[in-house]
């Protein structure tokens, strides 16, 4: 791979939450998560140290990106399903919805969701952010179920979900030829069969 590039001397000492974000991920794809330092980051930036925080309050949020984008876009899809629609097709349409990109972010996707499923010093961070995207799930859920986030069937909804996910994007991580969106479609459509070996093919 090649080296990143540095961004130019001449560059006022600003830049943006997604150009931290983008550069961020460039490096720890070349480097390593644990190897790159955020005065690596800043240094390539152009920026003192300091002003990464003004961005991200630590190097794991760099690899989240906006993730409260990624919430309020779940959030609306989700909103934007037909009340008739059964709740669980409602939930994977709203997800693969939610998770189309343009061919070109797919790659900083693709960066982003290989250090979250292969990096252990961002699994518990990871946790929290888990715990952020169920809520979404269940939060809605609820609202259709006259029922309260905390009750046993929006709260395993949401657990279901992020485990539907979860294993399509590990699999698009380890599979680069596969499509994302077909593999999420999949694994929430066995997720809504039970397994049941009857109800879909190997």
């Amino acid at each position: 791979m090649s080296e990143v590039k540095k961004t130019s001397r001449g560059r006022p000492p600003s830049t943006s939450r997604d150009v931290v974000s983008q550069y961020a991920l460039q490096l720890f794809a070349h480097r390593g998560f644990e190897a790159t330092t955020l005065d690596d980051i800043a240094t390539g930036l152009g920026i003192g140290r300091r002003t990464l925080f003004r961005y991200f309050d630590s190097k794991n949020d760099m690899v989240w990106g906006d993730f409260d984008s990624v919430l309020r876009r779940l959030d609306d899809e989700l909103r934007a399903r037909p009340v008739d629609l059964p709740l669980v097709d409602a939930v994977r349409t709203a997800v693969i919805e939610s998770n189309t990109y343009p061919a070109l972010a797919q790659a900083d996707l693709r960066i982003r969701m290989t250090l979250i499923t292969t990096v252990p010093a961002l699994q518990a961070h990871s946790m929290l952010r888990y715990a952020d995207w169920r809520n979404v799930i269940a939060e809605v859920a609820a609202e259709r179920l006259g029922a309260s986030a905390h009750d046993l069937v929006p709260r395993s909804l949401g657990y279901a979900a992020l485990a539907a996910s979860t294993a399509a994007f590990t699999h698009w991580v380890e599979h680069p030829g596969e499509d994302l969106l077909k593999l999420m479609d999949r694994s929430y459509r066995l997720m809504a069969a039970g397994f049941d070996p009857a109800r879909f093919g190997r």
